[in-house]
């Protein structure tokens, strides 16, 4: 039995063909049109039907960047999409002619990373992806934990430093603005414009230019062993470990699975992570301490998963 997933990001939409394995055998692409509902849904459309030419399918499960509402229908809001109370799959219903499923697209990876990645052995998993932004997903006694309004699961606006930066949300001091690649990248461009000169290397590796310092260049480096890129990544591991441990708290996970593009910095960003987890973890002397494990989904994490939610 063969279904589509597709997942929207804020440039691209990647939509596959997904068996009951967790295996693309077919995939497509499509710009995104952030700034206009319609247009969004036409490049679905227009990726489901390339797809279907050569692959009989029983539905498509959406992955969506956005608070998705219970019903798996509406997208509520989107901070960079021009989604607002949108009923996603109800339009695409009507322009494909198949069952549709919305998810949110952190959700959708966690759910592949808990059906064929990092955390099929356990039934309790939180995964965290670590990209532009900050996503969540949790799976409790093998169920996708969506909350009474589809909302839960949203650690990047827990509060981390009260009265702290001001977050995309509207709110300050939100988790995400201490983790995710953009606090790496704000620190970098901050410490850099100081005169820091252990973010001097970094400079010159973007040219001499301050603001082409990125993620992707600070991640490079620190693989490349350059002291103040692995400082700038292990800073932003600390406080990935401290909110977590306060996640811990709530949820008791069996396995944190950590995902998202600044994951690609691997051991450079678990290792800090892991130890602030465990230097944070209430009752840390009596519990078992969750392993961090890195995802291993990859890019067609939202895919999978979303596929496999709508089958």
């Amino acid at each position: 039995m063969l279904s589509i997933g597709v997942d929207i990001g804020g440039t691209k939409i990647a939509a596959g063909v997904v068996d009951e394995d967790g295996t693309i055998i077919a995939a497509t692409t499509r710009s995104t049109p952030a700034t206009d509902p319609e247009l969004i849904e036409a490049g679905v459309a227009d990726a489901v039907a390339e797809l279907r030419s050569e692959h009989d399918v029983v539905g498509i499960g959406v992955g969506a960047a956005g608070f998705v509402g219970a019903d798996r229908r509406t997208v509520v809001f989107a901070a960079n999409l021009a989604w607002r109370h949108r009923s996603l799959a109800e339009e695409l219903e009507r322009l494909v002619s198949l069952p549709v499923v919305v998810e949110n697209d952190a959700n959708a990876a966690g759910w592949a990373e808990f059906r064929f990645g990092a955390a099929t052995e356990a039934e309790n998993m939180l995964m965290v992806t670590v990209g532009t932004g900050l996503g969540g997903a949790i799976v409790m006694n093998g169920q996708l934990v969506r909350g009474s309004g589809g909302f839960a699961g949203e650690i990047a606006h827990m509060t981390a430093v009260p009265q702290g930066q001001w977050c995309g949300c509207g709110r300050r001091g939100c988790l995400e603005q201490y983790t995710a690649g953009t606090a790496l990248v704000r620190t970098a461009k901050r410490r850099a414009a100081t005169g820091d000169p252990l973010m001097g290397p970094l400079v010159q590796a973007a040219g001499g230019a301050k603001k082409e310092i990125d993620g992707p260049l600070i991640t490079r480096l620190a693989q490349q062993g350059d002291p103040g890129a692995r400082e700038l990544i292990a800073e932003i591991g600390g406080w990935l470990g401290e909110g977590l441990a306060s996640i811990a708290a709530l949820l008791d996970p069996e396995v944190i699975v950590v995902g998202g593009g600044v994951s690609a910095a691997s051991d450079l960003l678990l290792d800090p992570a892991r130890e602030a987890y465990a230097a944070n973890l209430t009752a840390r002397m009596h519990r078992t301490v969750a392993p961090f494990e890195q995802a291993r989904m990859g890019n067609r994490a939202g895919i999978v998963g979303a596929a496999d939610l709508a089958r």
